[in-house]
């Protein structure tokens, strides 16, 4: 393959099926990922996990820590500090109760599967080393969920530090996937004295690598990533540190991608509007398999 770009074999029976009207979209679900950036001698770099070989979906694929919002996110007990929930509400383009699951999910995610948190026991401080059994433990039971990620706060004695965050970018899945989200992308720095591990089931590889390295490796077709990953990489490759991506979110442009199918002559064409590099051209007639 010319790249790394991936999408699902049976995208363009899917794609046929939209556009003749026997497929109904399924409504996606909220979901938050993170970008999480350390600096090096040589610039910032991003954590990335591999999804295992194993996974029906993206198996392969380069990826950030990040899942679905967990409907107790909303709740409103969570310890908060930093933005407002009305402020992150504007931001995100919701209402309160979604921002703050969305902004919970993004934090718990980053702990459930890198093992780092974005908490804090006051506004101005943040957990350190927290790789011990007791948070093993802890992070197991959020996992499982049978432990709320406002329970775990609480009895931890800890405050969510979503000041620590940058919505980057969001990104909806298209309307022809059968496992949609709507996701949105967050910048944050790894918090000093914490260290990342591979803590998710559904990886079997992390790095830390700097975002034009990843770019150039997915270029190569050396490392395989869904378009808005690779989008991303791009974006905060030009940053001479995680200060100054984070410096820069507030001032990027939240509308969502969605990836339209349009039919020209005997192709389908699929396109990620501002994202031309992802266009896909699909024969309508069946094939053996999707382009790469």
């Amino acid at each position: 393959m010319a790249n790394g770009q991936w999408f699902p074999p049976n995208w363009p029976e899917r794609i046929r099926a939209l556009a003749d009207g026997t497929l109904e979209p399924v409504v996606p679900r909220r979901a938050a990922t993170v970008m999480l950036l350390k600096d090096t001698g040589e610039g910032p770099v991003v954590h990335m996990l591999r999804r295992r070989a194993s996974m029906a979906f993206a198996a392969g694929a380069y990826a950030y820590p990040g899942g679905g919002v967990d409907p107790r996110d909303d709740d409103h007990h969570v310890g908060w500090a930093g933005p407002t929930r009305a402020w992150w509400a504007e931001r995100l383009g919701v209402d309160e109760a979604a921002a703050q699951a969305i902004v919970c999910a993004a934090v718990r995610e980053t702990y459930e599967e890198a093992g780092v948190l974005l908490a804090g026991p006051t506004a101005e401080t943040v957990v350190g080393d927290t790789t011990g059994p007791d948070w093993e433990a802890d992070r197991a039971a959020l996992v499982a969920r049978e432990l709320s990620f406002a329970q775990f706060l609480e009895r931890r004695g800890l405050v969510l530090r979503s000041d620590l965050l940058g919505a980057w970018t969001r990104w909806i899945t298209p309307e022809f996937e059968s496992r949609r989200y709507d996701t949105w992308f967050f910048v944050a720095a790894l918090p000093e004295g914490q260290r990342t591990r591979n803590a998710s089931t559904e990886a079997d590889r992390t790095v830390w690598i700097r975002p034009a390295e990843a770019a150039a490796s997915y270029d190569r077709g050396e490392l395989v990533m869904m378009p808005p990953t690779i989008a991303t990489l791009r974006q905060l490759a030009p940053y001479g540190s995680a200060a100054e991506a984070l410096a820069a979110a507030p001032a990027r442009d939240l509308t969502p991608v969605l990836a339209r199918a349009r039919l020209e002559g005997d192709e389908v064409v699929l396109s990620w509007p501002g994202h031309d590099e992802f266009t896909q051209h699909v024969p309508t007639a069946p094939t053996g398999g999707a382009p790469a």
